[in-house]
């Protein structure tokens, strides 16, 4: 059965992302309700929830203005056990005392600003041409490269039993399973609450106009799609 390409409806959706269904099992869906083409703007593992901004017809062709915005996350980390993919999802790799006190402060610290930390196995990024879980998923063991990315804040929320919740205000592209991993554990838990000005708190299954999307978002996201092309998409919109 082909995709449906038609560039109308024009839109952007926030969903709130069960745990279990893949983020492209949610653009599926939303795709077959509308009959539009259907992007997403930076997807979830399945094991973890929140906020998913997609978009609907024409407005794909505003995914740059989105896909770089800053995120927040809420996660539950074991201090005490790493995985192969730094999340549930893995085989545990090892299991030591938690980092507490001084130490798991020091770590902390280190993980704030500017970091640079692997990016984890079980990752879309391409690894000599081929994608990195799928390597993963055939045991193949590769160095993963670094990734540099900007921690705004890193907060601890909760701490239990060898476990500690952190709420997260990161750049785009970093992976909080990393930061989980640096810290000698793993993420049992993933919540995105924020996509740079959209919280998770409006999902819901209607249309946002894009051009009140776009009005929220900073001038330099607006600067990485073309006034041309922006301009083109609200014309269509006004169509559909």
């Amino acid at each position: 059965m082909p995709i449906p390409k038609a560039k109308t409806p024009v839109g952007v959706v926030l969903v709130d992302k069960p745990a279990g269904p893949s983020s492209f099992a949610l653009v599926a869906a939303l795709r077959r309700r509308t009959g539009a083409r259907t992007g997403h703007t930076g997807t979830l593992d399945p094991f973890a929830t929140g906020l998913l901004v997609l978009l609907s017809g024409a407005a794909t062709r505003l995914a740059p203005c989105f896909s770089g915005l800053d995120k927040r996350y809420l996660t539950d980390v074991d201090l005490t056990r790493t995985t192969t993919t730094g999340d549930p999802e893995g085989d545990v790799v090892d299991e030591h005392p938690p980092l507490a006190g001084a130490d798991l402060e020091a770590v902390l610290e280190s993980l704030r600003g500017e970091v640079e930390l692997p990016i984890p196995a079980a990752s879309a990024v391409k690894v000599d041409g081929e994608r990195a879980y799928r390597l993963a998923r055939r045991g193949v063991t590769v160095e993963m490269p670094l990734r540099r990315s900007f921690v705004h804040s890193l907060e601890v929320v909760d701490v239990g039993a060898g476990t500690i919740r952190l709420a997260l205000h990161v750049s785009s592209g970093t992976y909080v399973r990393s930061i989980a991993q640096a810290l000698g554990g793993h993420c049992t838990t993933l919540r995105r609450t924020t996509v740079g000005p959209f919280a998770v708190e409006e999902a819901a299954p209607d249309l946002i106009a894009v051009r009140e999307a776009l009005a929220r978002l900073p001038g330099d996201a607006l600067e990485r799609v073309p006034a041309s092309v922006r301009s083109a998409v609200l014309e269509l919109e006004g169509t559909s």
